[in-house]
């Protein structure tokens, strides 16, 4: 058993060090694959215009200097080329990752890109300023344990789960709706002209939250646990194509 971990947060950050230690329980080779440097709403971008370096910091573990999803694929591709990983993780973010999240987040794209190359994927998160607690370990190390022991229910094609922490730990385990608490929803503005306005994104987030959703689930004290998949879609009812494109024919 194999597992790849990767984070958002840089090869340094407390959080990734923390779930590649607590990823030793179920497994008996943990490879790292982090970025040099921490990106913040770094999404699913990959580098193509510029050549990737691979810096060794210790052993099975690597720095990357492209972004979060890029991590996965030099795995993938380089350093875990001869016998690829039977499970990704990402993570531990150093805030939670709840609602919109599911675009803008590093560390989700991490998943994502795992579940592009058909292998089942954790991403985790924590709520700010919990991250740093290494005490934790033996707690987390058996939530991996519960939901890799239960993945024949979650691990299908296209599918990753979505990790939210509370602040302590050990926590019961719960499933919750998608929250609606949208980052970079406000702006400063900076300076004004009548042709330059400077500006810049205001840290933090609403705080908006309803019944049973993340954000009401970790303030009550539960770890939530959320399957997602990439490759579902809505079926479209037949009168939304209307005519064919084209045709003069409006739709009854």
């Amino acid at each position: 058993m194999r597992i790849l971990v990767c984070n958002d947060d840089g090869v340094h950050a407390p959080g990734l060090r923390l779930l590649a230690d607590a990823a030793q329980a179920i497994a008996s080779e943990v490879f790292i694959v982090a970025p040099e440097r921490k990106w913040t709403a770094a999404s699913h971008q990959l580098t193509f215009d510029r050549a990737l370096t691979l810096a060794r910091v210790d052993e099975r573990i690597y720095a990357c200097s492209g972004a979060p999803a890029d991590c996965v694929i030099a795995a993938m591709t380089v350093v875990m080329a001869d016998a690829r990983p039977g499970l990704v993780l990402a993570g531990i973010n150093d805030k939670a990752n709840v609602g919109e999240d599911l675009a803008y987040s590093g560390t989700t794209a991490i998943a994502r890109e795992a579940a592009f190359w058909g292998i089942p994927a954790i991403s985790l998160s924590r709520m700010e300023h919990a991250i740093d607690r290494s005490g934790d370990r033996d707690a987390i190390a058996q939530l991996l344990v519960t939901l890799w022991s239960r993945r024949a229910r979650w691990a299908q094609e296209g599918c990753w789960l979505g990790v939210n922490l509370p602040d302590s730990l050990p926590a019961p385990l719960a499933t919750a709706r998608v929250a609606r608490d949208k980052i970079g929803s406000a702006v400063e503005v900076l300076e004004k002209s009548t042709d330059r306005i400077t500006y810049r994104l205001r840290r933090g987030r609403p705080g908006s939250s309803v019944a049973d959703d993340e954000n009401a689930r970790l303030a009550a004290g539960a770890a939530t646990v959320l399957c997602f998949c990439w490759d579902r879609q809505i079926p479209l009812a037949p009168d939304v194509l209307g005519a064919p494109v084209g045709s003069d024919k409006m739709p009854d």
